[in-house]
């Protein structure tokens, strides 16, 4: 298994993170916990809200990332602008 992004450690829940900082730790936990495809996905976190954008393989991936993101701790609301990719297979 290629350590190529970290995983999501328990070291990252302290509540007061950097925007940067709170962004790349709900990205680190889409991929471990989600197990999403999150090459195509973008995190912008504006202070305890996080915004999701780009794009996914499935409709349910969308709903996935959602709730994954809105678990997190320091993340008080979510605003999910995912998408399918264009000709992937719905599910």
């Amino acid at each position: 298994m290629s350590n190529e992004h970290p995983i999501y450690s328990h070291k990252d829940d302290d509540p007061h993170l950097t925007d940067d900082d709170l962004a790349q730790k709900v990205l680190r936990f889409l991929r471990y916990a989600g197990f999403i495809d999150t090459s195509d996905i973008e995190v912008i976190a504006l202070g305890h809200m996080v915004v999701l954008s780009g794009t996914v393989a499935r409709d349910a991936d969308i709903a996935c990332a959602g709730e994954a993101a809105a678990s997190v701790i320091g993340v008080q609301s979510v605003e999910n602008r995912l998408r399918t990719r264009p000709g992937e297979a719905e599910g």
